[in-house]
């Protein structure tokens, strides 16, 4: 982290809310299963990402305030193991060199079972790694763009091997910074003392960071843009237009912003806009109004 000056942490109260990472299990729909979490905590609530119903597996529900930062998960990556079954058994060498074609960036048109709209789109596929092949079943593991259709993938193969394919089981380890260590099952969720205690902070995402200065925040908090001087210390790697987290010097969260300037920029500047916020959960007039 780069820091250009000290200040004396001020804390605020903590906004409320945070992410709970539940291990979904088959048959309900991701809708069903957080409008159940949304009854067991009496606030609202809201997914990051649409898991079928036969799926299983990471999906994060936000809880409270923490709704405000959905977009900062829906955007990260994830990892899914699957099964894929074929017309026919396949031929593992020429399945591998497959996999091996269907790595980086490749097109994709949304299955008919996606509610969202059915147009070509560019997807990047990190890693696709083929773990074992028993009859006309193919396990798999990958790691991928948010918005790749793992149902699509499967078919895509299938197409340009000549050996129709369909996803039959699908279980997603990874979404952004959230693993499967981190999960917890609906029982859990339904038995705890302290529903509260299960949440991850919302200072968990997988973002940069900004700490901001206690002078700046409450502007902040009234949509304005982050200035220079009201930067106290800042991630290395920002580059313009990536999201971040504003921070207070305390650590609390003061919401999401799109960097104006990279880190190198901003570590120079004696003055412009750093950041410009997206979604704010700081309370507003917690800390001094600018002057």
């Amino acid at each position: 982290m780069i820091r250009l000056r000290k200040e004396k942490p001020a804390i605020a109260p903590h906004p409320h809310g945070g992410f709970l990472v539940l291990d979904k299990p088959a048959g309900p729909s991701s809708h069903e299963v957080t409008a159940w979490v949304k009854r067991m905590y009496g606030e609202k609530a809201g997914h990051s990402g649409t898991l079928d119903p036969f799926a299983t597996g990471v999906l994060v529900i936000a809880i409270g305030k923490a709704v405000k930062l959905l977009q900062a998960i829906a955007k990260s990556d994830k990892e899914y193991v699957g099964v894929a079954r074929f017309s026919k058994e396949p031929n593992k060498e020429k399945l591998l060199r497959l996999f091996g074609e269907f790595t980086g960036k490749i097109y994709q048109t949304p299955p008919k079972e996606s509610a969202v709209k059915k147009q070509l789109r560019i997807r990047e596929i990190y890693s696709l790694k083929l773990l074992e092949i028993s009859g006309r079943y193919a396990l798999f593991r990958t790691a991928c763009q948010h918005g790749t259709y793992i149902r699509t993938l499967v078919k895509d193969i299938g197409e340009i091997i000549g050996n129709k394919a369909e996803l039959v089981e699908l279980r997603r380890t990874r979404a952004g910074s959230f693993g499967e260590g981190d999960a917890v099952i609906l029982q859990d969720v339904a038995d705890a003392n302290d529903r509260w205690a299960l949440l991850k902070p919302m200072e968990s995402l997988p973002l940069k960071k900004i700490v901001v200065g206690n002078k700046a925040i409450n502007a902040i908090t009234y949509g304005a843009k982050l200035a220079r001087p009201g930067v106290i210390a800042l991630d290395e790697g920002i580059v313009p237009g990536e999201m971040v987290m504003l921070m207070t010097a305390a650590g609390q969260i003061i919401g999401l912003a799109a960097a104006e300037m990279g880190s190198k920029e901003a570590a120079a500047a004696k003055s412009g806009i750093v950041a410009k916020p997206i979604r704010i959960v700081m309370g507003r007039d917690l800390f001094p109004k600018w002057k």
